[in-house]
């Protein structure tokens, strides 16, 4: 069992970024580290295409702008989802992205 909750930030099974549905898709958790867990637990997830939107030189994994972005998005999400403040959600993920 992999314990992904459903997705709270997407509903289709395509690229978050870029859309396309051609390539190998791989779950990418928002917030990395010791939060993946609570990612996985909370929907904090997007599908993104391997390359290179994932982990190509100007994807997720390297890239400090996109990574930001999907961070605000998922904060949003998540307090609007779960009926968090910011301060609930920065004691469950240590940051404001906001």
């Amino acid at each position: 069992m992999n314990n992904y909750k459903p997705s709270i930030l997407q509903e289709d099974d395509c690229c978050y970024l870029c859309g396309r549905r051609d390539r190998k898709l791989d779950r990418h958790e928002v917030f990395p580290g010791s939060y993946r867990q609570k990612c996985k637990e909370d929907g904090l997830w997007v599908l993104l295409c391997n390359t290179p939107c994932h982990e190509g030189r100007d994807g997720a994994q390297y890239n400090p702008v996109i990574r930001k972005k999907l961070a605000e998005i998922a904060q949003r999400r998540a307090m609007e989802v779960h009926g968090w403040t910011v301060a609930d959600f920065r004691s469950r993920y240590g940051k404001n992205y906001l």
